[in-house]
């Protein structure tokens, strides 16, 4: 009777994670700490203002290449005319 009196005592509950996942309620609470800070990184990485800030950058220095593209054709008209004027004048 000694026995069954020393079993009562003891308990066998376990937690939800235990009896759900196998894992003590500290290994789960930091794996969900550890799943957690992964997927903010990979959130920050992939849409934060950083990936924002180089968009934006790039679209900046495209419009400011496209005005330059402009500005250079206009340029190279202007040279290509006066070119031609001085062969024209030196072939006479």
């Amino acid at each position: 009777m000694q026995k069954e009196e020393l079993f009562e005592d003891i308990d066998n509950t376990q937690s939800l994670t235990q009896e759900y996942l196998g894992l003590s309620l500290k290994k789960f609470l930091l794996l969900v700490i550890i799943v957690l800070s992964f997927g903010i990184y990979l959130g920050v990485l992939l849409y934060g203002t950083n990936s924002l800030e180089v968009m934006f950058g790039l679209q900046d220095y495209e419009e400011y290449l496209n005005t330059e593209i402009i500005r250079l054709k206009s340029e190279n008209a202007e040279l290509q005319r006066e070119y031609f004027e001085l062969k024209e004048i030196s072939a006479q």
